[in-house]
């Protein structure tokens, strides 16, 4: 992932949506000193972003170790560490709207799954203050967790739809509804997706479910592709895989929801960067005599 590149795209939407962004904000009714940073908002974004395909575990060590020494001349004018994270919280806001331009084109064949973000050890669940009010117990077939959940809609060629992060006892069919709004053809998901209502109001919508049956359930007629795209669901668990391994969306490091809901945004943008993503290879070129 070139720096440049992701510099250029961040900064040309900064100028053109932030203005418009500042004017929207509410004022407290009080007044406040706005200092303007050295350090513009794109090269904090940018600096996030990067982060989650670095290898890095830890922000601050990137910050200082790898920017700090390597990129001094790609930001000259560079903040120490605890002015940086005083901004993430401004740059959470831009960030997830940037995150809205970078998705992808619905196909008619998209992919919906859930999985869960944790935020703490079980054991340590009565010890957590950061998440105290938000995070919730949830339940997912490799136990129980403290957490979030994450779900996501992407296209045949990995890139991402929808998402939406819930608390960790909501179910994964709830936010399916909104998350499909503007999706057509075929949604494919695993058995915790079946049900009557959720078939019946996405076929409103002129978007048809596919899950496989449960054993206590009568089979069904199923065209033949069906069968074949149920089998490469995995595609979905794959993006998955590298968005938590790679971009690393979860970790028990935060001090504050905004720094979870941040890292997890320019874990997302990062994997859109990412420019080998889970494929089917469904699409063929045309090529024009």
């Amino acid at each position: 992932m070139d720096i440049l590149t992701v510099f250029c795209q961040i900064d040309d939407f900064c100028q053109t949506f932030a203005p418009k962004f500042n004017q929207l904000l509410l004022a407290e009714g009080k007044k406040k000193r706005n200092k303007s940073s050295k350090m513009a908002i794109s090269e904090v974004m940018t600096i996030l972003v990067m982060f989650h395909q670095s290898g890095f575990r830890n922000l601050k060590t990137f910050y200082q170790e790898k920017i700090g020494q390597y990129h001094r001349g790609d930001f000259p004018n560079l903040l120490s560490y605890n002015r940086f994270v005083e901004l993430q919280a401004k740059a959470t806001i831009l960030l997830a709207a940037f995150l809205q331009i970078r998705m992808g084109k619905c196909s008619g064949i998209s992919f919906v799954d859930a999985t869960r973000i944790k935020v703490c050890h079980n054991l340590r669940i009565k010890q957590n203050k950061v998440f105290k009010k938000a995070a919730r117990r949830g339940q997912t077939s490799t136990g129980w967790f403290y957490g979030f959940k994450i779900h996501l809609i992407i296209n045949d060629c990995g890139e991402i739809l929808a998402w939406q992060v819930t608390t960790g006892n909501v179910n994964d069919r709830k936010p399916v509804p909104n998350m499909a709004k503007r999706l057509w053809g075929k949604l494919f998901g695993d058995k915790g997706y079946i049900s009557q209502e959720l078939s019946k109001l996405l076929g409103e919508h002129n978007l048809q479910l596919i899950t496989k049956v449960k054993k206590n359930m009568k089979n069904k007629l199923m065209p033949f592709f069906d069968k074949l795209m149920l089998r490469k669901r995995a595609i979905i668990e794959s993006v998955i895989d590298q968005l938590k391994n790679i971009s690393q969306v979860e970790h028990s490091r935060h001090r504050s929801v905004w720094n979870f809901y941040g890292n997890l945004v320019a874990g997302l943008i990062a994997y859109t960067f990412q420019p080998l993503k889970p494929n089917l290879n469904l699409r063929q070129d045309l090529v024009l005599d």
